[in-house]
């Protein structure tokens, strides 16, 4: 309206103009000069777990205050449907194929805090432009981004490392192995093939000697004594790593150093809210970027004893409903320190639910609404569309509902700009400002194209028509279900990105989300007209993507996931790691 306004040349009119402008809170962003900003970030949390997201029986009203008195994003996309790769791809506003942390094997994730993998040294967090912008940066619970490259204190992957000034939290992420009660999660089912080796080599070992003791067969000691050996080592070998998980991958850190080896979870959740609120405390004075790196919600669901049985979705519903009031208690932090006004808050998840997790009767995977697939499916919208979420009193209007195709990659110049740096220029950036958008000063979003990755493997495209609102997305490999017909890979626990366990699919599955967001029913020549020219005009947009790609290192190659004992983090002396300094 404003701009319809100043076609008026009154010398009654202008002046009023002029007033209104200036006091117009959508049209003048410079007024704050370098907000706060609270980025929190839940873990495997669906989008259909979030009231306001659509969900009636899970409570999250603090979640639902934030989209009250915000900008809720509805077609809001993760980088990819798993924890380390769309993490990266967060925090450097980049495919996390540009940086080598999405994988070409089984091996999708960082697996062991003593791992040489990790977000690489010359990558450029938002955190780290931020901490030039003068900004006191912190990151508070998981990272999950690796820690070390070459020996057990070079820290090269560290948060230290990448921007932020303080840190507390797990370097790693948080996995049913760091709860003694429940089942290990952690590599089950190469765990049991390894156990099966272990025992065949041990019962064909004692045949042996009870053969040779019984005269049935004639072998010669030192062959036994060799086979003995054999057997011993190799069963020392993997479970030198595997056997001590809990102590190897359920740490908690205080910047360098280690505070609880392993952790101790029954106060993991009080703690971790404790450090937040105390970091926004200690730094009201000047700009900060507070990262709350939510452990909520994935598995084994760290709950205490005051939410659980409080939901009417059993142990993930209890989690989750913890989680909103730890949102809630971050913003009354912010609130008592009369920051609302300054500050930016933005709450998503870094993918979609996990449908698999399950322990016999109980569900302890998230929900992902209307949308098909889940966790670790990089194509189906279920794995990568999330909750996103921005609130800034004054600066964005409230109760506003966008349905763009938006990215977390968004996130880094967004905030980047709002600080008063610059993104950099020596690389491709994927992210988009937003901020034009979430005022409402465009319409759309800069997206016209978003790449789906499962892994390193590409298996969806999504194009945004602007000129007519259409959003087509296109499927080149998509994973098979199991059993059939189920929805996910319930038999495998996860979906994979290549091999026997996926189809490819040529011409694509074409789907039009803005008619049919549940991607029910595929699109053909026959019944869309327009499906030739989409599937081209997707295709010359790979090929212009493919070109900006170059090769880097891969981080999560077998050689640098594999557990490494000199570079594990250790509070001790190497093996026995043990401390427990928040007790103390």
């Amino acid at each position: 309206a404003s701009f319809t306004l100043l076609c008026f040349r009154s010398p009654l009119v202008t002046p009023l103009i002029f007033g209104l402008l200036l006091q117009a809170p959508f049209t003048q962003p410079s007024t704050i000069t370098q907000p706060n900003f609270v980025l929190l970030l839940a873990d495997d949390l669906g989008i259909g777990d979030v009231g306001c997201y659509g969900n009636d029986t899970i409570r999250t009203p603090n979640i639902d205050r934030l989209a009250e008195e915000g900008v809720k994003l509805t077609q809001h996309i993760a980088a990819a449907p798993l924890c380390t790769p769309s993490r990266a791809a967060f925090l450097t506003g980049r495919y996390p194929l540009r940086s080598g942390m999405d994988a070409i094997n089984d091996y999708r994730v960082i697996f062991w805090n003593a791992g040489s993998g990790g977000l690489p040294p010359n990558e450029t967090t938002f955190a780290k432009i931020l901490q030039h912008q003068g900004y006191s940066t912190g990151l508070i619970g998981k990272w999950h981004q690796g820690v070390n490259c070459e020996s057990r204190n070079d820290h090269c992957h560290h948060p230290l490392k990448h921007g932020f000034d303080y840190f507390y939290g797990m370097p790693f992420t948080l996995i049913s192995d760091c709860q003694p009660t429940e089942t290990p999660e952690m590599d089950r089912a190469f765990r049991r093939k390894l156990w099966l080796s272990t025992q065949m080599i041990g019962v064909i070992t004692l045949t042996a000697v009870l053969g040779r003791l019984t005269g049935l067969i004639s072998v010669h000691w030192r062959t036994l004594t060799c086979l003995a050996g054999f057997s011993l080592l190799f069963f020392i070998s993997w479970f030198s790593s595997y056997g001590f998980v809990r102590y190897w991958n359920c740490i908690m850190m205080r910047n360098h150093g280690i505070t609880e080896q392993p952790m101790v979870t029954d106060r993991t959740t009080s703690l971790i809210l404790r450090e937040s609120i105390s970091f926004i405390e200690r730094n009201k004075h000047k700009p900060f970027l507070l990262f709350l790196s939510f452990l909520h919600s994935h598995t084994p669901l760290l709950t205490t004893e005051k939410f659980l049985g409080r939901s009417r979705h059993g142990l993930y519903g209890d989690n989750v409903e913890e989680m909103d009031w730890m949102v809630g208690q971050v913003l009354d932090a912010i609130d008592k320190e009369g920051l609302k006004e300054t500050t930016l808050v933005y709450f998503a998840s870094d993918h979609g639910g996990w449908l698999e997790r399950q322990e016999g009767e109980r569900q302890l995977g998230g929900w992902n609404g209307i949308y098909k697939g889940g966790k670790a499916m990089g194509g189906w919208e279920g794995g990568i569309r999330v909750p996103g979420i921005f609130r800034w009193p004054g600066l964005l209007p409230a109760g506003t509902v966008i349905d763009e195709p938006t990215s977390l990659m968004d996130i880094y110049p967004t905030v980047v700009h709002l600080a008063g740096g610059e993104v950099p220029q020596d690389r491709v950036m994927d992210g988009r400002d937003l901020l034009p958008l979430l005022r409402g000063a465009v319409a759309h979003s800069e997206h016209e194209f978003l790449f789906h990755y499962c892994g390193a493997h590409l298996h969806a495209v999504r194009w945004h028509q602007k000129d007519t609102g259409a959003v087509w997305k296109a499927h080149f490999v998509t994973p098979i279900f199991s059993p059939p017909g189920a929805g996910a890979c319930y038999e495998r626990g996860f979906c994979p990105c290549f091999g026997e366990g996926v189809t490819h699919h040529e011409p694509p599955l074409l789907f039009e989300l803005s008619q049919d967001p549940s991607e029910a029913k595929p699109l053909s020549a026959d019944t869309e007209p327009l499906f030739d020219s989409v599937i081209r005009k997707i295709g010359r947009a790979i090929e212009e993507h493919r070109r900006t790609l170059t090769p880097v290192p891969e981080q999560l190659s077998v050689s640098n996931v594999v557990w490494k004992p000199w570079l594990q983090p250790c509070c001790g002396t190497f093996p026995f790691c043990w401390c427990d300094k928040e007790g103390d």
